[in-house]
């Protein structure tokens, strides 16, 4: 059986310790966090943390009902593609020469990446897209020389909050 993507989204009370407890959780039952992302709610007492794992499809009963028994755990949601929106930050740091300039300008307009800092011969380019968009634009931009490179992980919401599937 093939491993799937999931995107666990949890909020949690915002108390010491709480991140490592459910860390715990995955390596116990042997799953790895690929991707990580933890803010403060609205609420100052409330945070939420996004987790994105790759396992097979029985995963979400399995850490589900193993998150729920710890304490500081408020709600637990799968998230999938089609009912919310996934999102990753991504600084891509890169050299640019006379040879490369003007294919690097081109690439950022074509991708609609925005330039956060220039200098004479570098760049740092951000984009905001999800995992696939940012697959391809590093795929891209790869074989120019990427110097340096910070991602978010992902953030994402559901969709529909009322269930009703047919808004969009």
């Amino acid at each position: 059986m093939e491993d799937e993507i999931h995107v666990i989204s949890m909020l949690v009370r915002n108390r010491s310790g709480v991140l490592s407890r459910v860390a715990g959780v995955f390596g116990r039952l042997g799953y790895n966090i690929e991707s990580l992302c933890v803010a403060e709610m609205t609420n100052p007492k409330i945070s939420r943390i996004t987790l994105v794992s790759r396992a097979n499809a029985d995963f979400t009963e399995k850490i589900k009902k193993q998150l729920d028994r710890l304490v500081d755990v408020v709600e637990v949601t799968e998230l999938t593609q089609r009912h919310s929106i996934q999102k990753e930050m991504m600084l891509l740091g890169i050299y640019m020469n006379s040879e490369n300039r003007e294919e690097i300008m081109q690439a950022i307009a074509m991708f609609g990446c925005k330039i956060v800092s220039i200098r004479q011969n570098y760049c740092i380019i951000e984009n905001v897209g999800n995992r696939g968009e940012t697959e391809t634009i590093l795929a891209y931009f790869e074989p120019m020389g990427i110097e340096e490179l910070a991602r978010t992980g992902m953030i994402a919401l559901q969709q529909h909050k009322n269930g009703n599937d047919d808004e969009q």
